[in-house]
C-alpha cells in the first residue's frame, strides 16, 4: 500500500488521494459503530431514536452516557458498546494518521540517505 525505503517520496496528489482514502474508511468505521449504538440503546434501552443518538455519540466520542440505564439489558449493552467504541475510535484515528506518519518518516529516510 505505501511506498518501500528505497522509492521516492509520492507526489502530493496521489498522497492528498491517499488520505482521502484513509479518511473516508475512518468515518465509514465511525458510522457504522454510530450505527450499531443508535439500534442498541433503542432496543436495549427503550430510548427514542434522537436520545439513542446522542447516547451513541457521546459515547463513541468518550465524553460518557447523557440517559440512565435502568434495565440490565441496558447496561450490559452500554458497557460493552463503550468498550467496543473506545477501540474503534482509536483505530480511526490511527488510520487517518497512519499515511502522515508513514510520509514523515520516509521523508527523513530519503534526507539520512542523501547525506
Amino acid at each position: 500500500m505505501y511506498e518501500r525505503r528505497t522509492e521516492k517520496l509520492l507526489p502530493v496528489h496521489r498522497f492528498l488521494g491517499r488520505m482521502a482514502k484513509t479518511v473516508c474508511f475512518a468515518l465509514l468505521l465511525i458510522v457504522v459503530a454510530l450505527a450499531i449504538g443508535v439500534v442498541g440503546y433503542h432496543e436495549f434501552a427503550g430510548l427514542p431514536w434522537i436520545d439513542s443518538f446522542l447516547n451513541a455519540s457521546m459515547i463513541l466520542t468518550g465524553m460518557g452516557p447523557v440517559d440512565l440505564m435502568k434495565t440490565d439489558a441496558a447496561k450490559l449493552f452500554a458497557s460493552l458498546y463503550a468498550i467496543f467504541s473506545g477501540s474503534i475510535f482509536l483505530t480511526a484515528i490511527a488510520f487517518m494518521l497512519a499515511p502522515v506518519f508513514h510520509r514523515l518518516l520516509h521523508h527523513f529516510h530519503l534526507d539520512e540517505e542523501e547525506d
